[in-house]
Parts: structure tokens; C-alpha cells; sequence
């Protein structure tokens, strides 16, 4: 059924946003590219789970709880990794390349305790956590609490999101730093302090997806987190790095476009969508659908 079809595609692009809009805040503003980003929207689920087997939670505070998981996760990586690699490295560029090092070993750590806890096999939550009550059917289309709950989340914390970084003080001083970092410091703008309030909020965005997604799909892998990790790419480079907008529009194109895939095409051409837009962005319109060209003047 075609509505049916629109609204798992709806879905999905609702979770990529949820995952993608931590990985752009960071990377946006404070210019840090979180490559373990994926690995915390993982981990974050995956504490969920043993919670759950040691308390009868609910799937409400399941997904309370992987976003706290998120938020502290990010925060430590901050300050023991990504904070004193700032602090130590010659340039900002040697920064950048020696914090994308940083995110990928930290990533492999987090993956690598979780394959040995489960011994490389996939988790769930299990069929004692729920949201509600069980699917009905609205005008022909099925409607589960876990769709009804992502589709709510992705709507109030994308519009949230945005609002707050164009509106908020905070979120002014934000998107400044992005802009030109010196100048934003000479404002008083206390940017360590910044970026360890962007990577919590970066983190419990990703937890939120994590625990949604195994919601949804009930079970994930160890693995999972890699293949957001890229597809959170693709929605950066779509939608054009530091728009939020851009952020929201990209989740949805590429949604909609491995949806189109599977369904009328092959399901393993489905994550060569997300390469492929790449590529074709990069070559049309290499700042994204909305980011905006940087002119440097020498």
C-alpha cells in the first residue's frame, strides 16, 4: 500500500533526523566531526537493555535513560578525549584530524566492549517494553505507539532545535562560533563551556535514536551505529553543514529515496543512495540544499 509505504518512509526519516541532528550541531558549530557519535547512539541502547534485565522498565524510561546514557557519554568523551587534543595540538586543523583519530578509537572501544558482551549477536528490549497500546489502524494506515512516538519526537525536538539556535542566546552564540570562533571568544563567549553543553545535547539526541530505533526495529547490532554514521554524512552534505533546516530536509530526501529503492528497485542498492547523493551534491551543489558558500578573502 502506498500510504503504508510513505509513512514507514516517514518513519525512517524521522530516526536518521533524530540521529543526524546531534552529529550536525557538533560538527556545525563547535567544529567537532564526533566519529563516535555512532557508537553512543549504540552504547546508549545497549544500557538500556541491561537495565531492563535487571528492572522491569518501561519503554518510556528506557528511552529516558539512553538519552541520560548519551548525554554523560558525550561529556566524558569531551573532556577526556576531545578537550585535551584541542588543548595540545599545534593547529586548529592538526586539531581537527587528530579529534577525527580521537572519535574513531573511542568508537572502536565502545563497539568492541558491546561484541564481547553479546558476543557479537544482536539485543533487543524485549516484548516488555512498550509505549502503549498496540497498533490501530487510522484512515488504512497501521499506526503503532513506537511510529506515533518517533514521529512526535522527530517533529518537536527538530522545530525545537532549530527555534533555539536562531532565537536563544545560547544558540545565537552557537551558530557565532561556527561562523568565526576568535571573534566569538573576544565577545565573551565562553566556548569550552559551549562545547561540552552541544556534546550532551549531541548525545542525548543520538541515545533518543538509539533507543527508538530498537524499539522499532526490535533488536539492533553492535554494529549498527556504523551505518548511521554514514548516512548522517550524507543528510550533513544534503541538507548543507550548519543548517538545522538543511538537517531536517536531508533526513527526509534520503528517507524517501532508499524507500523508492527497495521498493522498485533492489534492497542492496539501498545504502548506495547515500554515496550516491553525495557525489551528486558535491558535484552540483557542493554546500547542500541550503548551507550557503564560504568566500575567503586573502
Amino acid at each position: 500500500m502506498l500510504l503504508q509505504d510513505l509513512l514507514n518512509a516517514t518513519v525512517l526519516g524521522s530516526i536518521y533526523l533524530l540521529f543526524s541532528m546531534g552529529m550536525a550541531l557538533t560538527w556545525g558549530t563547535i567544529g567537532i566531526l564526533n566519529f563516535a557519535h555512532g557508537a553512543v547512539f549504540m552504547f546508549s541502547a545497549f544500557v538500556a537493555h541491561l537495565m531492563l534485565k535487571l528492572l522491569p522498565l518501561p519503554g518510556a524510561v528506557l528511552i529516558g535513560l539512553a538519552a541520560v546514557t548519551g548525554a554523560l557519554l558525550s561529556v566524558l568523551i569531551q573532556k577526556l578525549v576531545f578537550a585535551p587534543i584541542s588543548k595540545r595540538a599545534k593547529n586548529h586543523r592538526a586539531a581537527e584530524i587528530q579529534i577525527l583519530i580521537g572519535g574513531i578509537g573511542v568508537a572502536a572501544i565502545l563497539v568492541s566492549t558491546v561484541e564481547i558482551a553479546t558476543r557479537n549477536s544482536a539485543f533487543s528490549f524485549g516484548e516488555a517494553a512498550s509505549l502503549g497500546p498496540g497498533t490501530v489502524e487510522v484512515a488504512g494506515l497501521r499506526i503503532g505507539s513506537t511510529v506515533a512516538t518517533v514521529l512526535a519526537l522527530a517533529l518537536i525536538l527538530g522545530a525545537g532545535l532549530i527555534w533555539w539556535m536562531k532565537k536563544s542566546r545560547r544558540g545565537l552564540a552557537l551558530r557565532a562560533i561556527g561562523v568565526n570562533p576568535e571573534t566569538a571568544s573576544l565577545m565573551g563567549v565562553n566556548q569550552s563551556r559551549l562545547a561540552v553543553g552541544t556534546m550532551a545535547v549531541g548525545g542525548a539526541l543520538a541515545g533518543l535514536a538509539g533507543a527508538m530505533l530498537t524499539l522499532h526495529l526490535v533488536a539492533l547490532s553492535p554494529q549498527s551505529g556504523d551505518g548511521f554514521l554514514i548516512k548522517a554524512f550524507a543528510i550533513i552534505v544534503l541538507g548543507g553543514l550548519g543548517s538545522m533546516t538543511g538537517v531536517v530536509l536531508g533526513s527526509f530526501v534520503l528517507a524517501f529515496s532508499e524507500t523508492f529503492v527497495i521498493l522498485y528497485g533492489s534492497g542492496s542498492w539501498a545504502s548506495a543512495v547515500s554515496f550516491g547523493l553525495i557525489f551528486l551534491f558535491l558535484l552540483v551543489r557542493p554546500q547542500g540544499i541550503l548551507g550557503k558558500l564560504e568566500v575567503r578573502r586573502t
